[in-house]
């Protein structure tokens, strides 16, 4: 609607400032749409003037907040501390972007170090969190992780560059170099931490993440496909079951449990991702496994009923859960968390060798 202003007593007609949809919005951020709805749900960094009922729109104010907020989490500052930043900053919202661009994007400067109506709050202390800094002149980002060896930077770069022949031949060598669980712990692991981070907070970067999963799935299938023709165990061996939960999508994890098994002469089946709970109880009564690992990643994904629900067979079978999803859940008698690969790999091959 149009309104009436006065500019050295003048009357002059006004218009209201053009706003962008979510996805407008999003297109000119680089994120995704679904991230900019958590920004306003989560930490009230929105389109200011949003009537429930109606459609979000984003003003050239709102739009300065959210490159304020874009940066900061690009820095590594938590989201919580970036909305409340963003939020809260003095300076003109254009020439606040302005300064956080200057003084931590061109590597002369760190969050620290950033003029003080810049500094992050501090981020709380305990392990070293994968974060994303901007390279300057790459029209990129790529992954810091601190700590992190050789193997581990090198295949962060060829995640990042999309370059699936890179990815799988840096993680053949790490296996054949360090073995299997070093490779997993020490340079696999990070860059998929580093590369969730990056998409949790800028809301880019899952194509990277769906790759990197691809090929390492696809590596450790191979390496545990090579122990087909080990020395056999003493006595026949009935398989084990490796499922995610109906929910979960992770299954990175269950191809490297796969491998470590195998290379122990375990034989394991691997049922993929989201595999419904029939389907699971039809696969344990048809194949009389020796044991069942269900995997959940997130606690959302790790249901109790699933476990529960499992038919009994004769001969019987060991049941295991693992993955973070099932921490803190208090399990029935009889089923086994399993925590490191190690500590997988020990337990599952005691109960089935035995």
């Amino acid at each position: 609607m149009a309104r009436t202003v006065r500019n050295d007593e003048t009357p002059v007609e006004d218009v209201d400032e053009p706003r962008l949809t979510v996805s407008g919005a999003a297109r000119r951020l680089g994120i995704a749409p679904a991230t900019l709805r958590t920004w306003d749900r989560r930490y009230g960094i929105g389109p200011t003037g949003h009537a429930r009922g109606r459609h979000r729109r984003y003003s050239a104010d709102d739009m300065a907040r959210l490159e304020v907020m874009q940066r900061a989490l690009m820095q590594g500052a938590a989201p919580a501390e970036a909305a409340r930043y963003a939020r809260t900053v003095a300076l003109p919202l254009r020439e606040a972007a302005v300064k956080i661009d200057a003084a931590l994007t061109d590597g002369t400067a760190t969050v620290a170090e950033a003029p003080a109506p810049l500094r992050m709050a501090p981020v709380e202390v305990g392990p070293p969190t994968p974060v994303v800094r901007r390279v300057r002149g790459g029209g990129g980002a790529t992954l810091r992780m601190p700590g992190a060896d050789a193997r581990a930077r090198g295949l962060g770069r060829a995640a990042l560059a999309m370059d699936s022949t890179a990815v799988q031949r840096l993680v053949e060598e790490a296996i054949a170099a360090d073995g299997l669980v070093a490779t997993w712990d020490d340079v696999a692991r990070p860059v998929l931490a580093a590369v969730g981070e990056r998409w949790a907070t800028t809301g880019r970067g899952v194509e990277v993440e769906h790759l990197l999963s691809q090929c390492l799935v696809a590596v450790f299938v191979r390496v545990a496909a090579g122990f087909v023709d080990a020395p056999a165990a003493p006595h026949p061996v009935r398989p084990v079951l490796l499922a995610a939960m109906p929910t979960e999508l992770h299954v990175v994890p269950l191809a490297v449990l796969a491998a470590v098994l195998a290379e122990r002469g375990v034989g394991c089946w691997s049922l993929g991702a989201a595999l419904p709970a029939d389907a699971l109880a039809a696969a344990v009564r048809r194949t009389a496994p020796a044991a069942v690992v269900l995997w959940s990643q997130l606690p959302s994904t790790a249901d109790l009923g699933v476990v529960t629900g499992l038919p009994v067979t004769r001969p019987r079978y060991r049941t295991f859960v693992a993955g973070p999803g099932w921490d803190g859940v208090a399990l029935p008698a009889g089923v086994g968390l399993l925590g490191s690969l190690v500590d997988a790999g020990d337990r599952i091959a005691g109960a089935v060798l035995r």
